[in-house]
């Protein structure tokens, strides 16, 4: 079981997404806005964090930015989830810290597989961070 926060605007996506998420055996808490985000998952330190690129408050790519400026949020791993198709947003994402870029609309299944295989990698020790 993984904590995952998932900062989502949409309330269709999330809770299709934290529904089978839920049914997979994590628990998953969903914000509305990238501030809240922020200051949920700085609190929490969860396992994956899952963000929209559009949302009030804070971008995605903005909040994925701070999390690898932070001493105790820059190993958390971040899957990108967004209505952004083209390669310059998926670039910009990745550059910024993303670990995983998935787009709208998704299979639900197709994404319980990604989130796990991406909590897998870093159980094993993962992908190299940035420091």
């Amino acid at each position: 079981m993984a904590r995952i926060i998932m900062a989502e605007d949409d309330e269709l996506v999330s809770g299709v997404l934290q529904v089978k998420l839920m049914a997979a055996g994590h628990a998953v808490g969903v914000v509305d806005n990238g501030t809240d985000a922020l200051a949920v998952i700085s609190a929490k330190l969860p396992d994956l964090v899952i963000l929209d690129c559009n949302m009030p408050g804070m971008p995605g790519v903005e909040l994925v930015r701070e999390m690898r400026r932070s001493d105790h949020m820059w190993n958390i791993p971040v899957m990108m989830l967004t209505g952004r198709r083209s390669r310059a947003d998926m670039t910009a994402a990745m550059y910024a810290g993303a670990d995983e870029y998935a787009t709208k609309p998704f299979d639900p299944d197709d994404m319980v597989f990604r989130v796990e295989q991406l909590l897998e990698s870093f159980r094993s020790g993962g992908p190299e961070r940035r420091a």
